[in-house]
């Protein structure tokens, strides 16, 4: 079975960078697209960036759009975000997910099939 491992969150001042990292652990599997998602407290789980796995396109929420950056290493099998400028409403648990399929609703997280635990970002003001 899948199972995707975040790490790389904490706690950082505003205007801080902050870079997460999400690997499969056990098989190997194909995939179409990997992506993040966050959700801060008393809120619902909000898209935050997406690349797909073939082509590396991109996309984002316009919240970070120019702040964060989605990125992979193919020998890592990893997908990376890179959040610089961060702000006191990014703070969150950022999630990290996957999917072998495409959707024309990639920016729901009902069009990911494969989740990892979340990791905590605080971003004090």
């Amino acid at each position: 079975q899948v199972q995707l491992v975040e790490s790389g969150g904490g706690l950082v001042q505003a205007g801080g960078s902050l870079k997460l990292s999400c690997a499969p652990s056990g098989l190997t599997f194909s995939r179409y697209a990997m992506a993040w998602f966050r959700q801060a407290p008393g809120k619902g789980r909000e898209f935050v960036a997406r690349m797909q796995w073939i082509t590396s396109s991109t996309d984002y929420a316009d919240s970070v759009k120019g702040r964060f950056t989605i990125s992979r290493d193919n020998a890592k099998d990893t997908v990376y975000l890179q959040m610089n400028s961060l702000k006191p409403e990014d703070t969150a648990v950022y999630y990290c997910a996957a999917t072998w399929s495409w959707s024309s609703i990639y920016y729901q997280p009902s069009a990911y099939a494969y989740w990892g635990q979340g990791t905590q970002v605080t971003v004090s003001s």
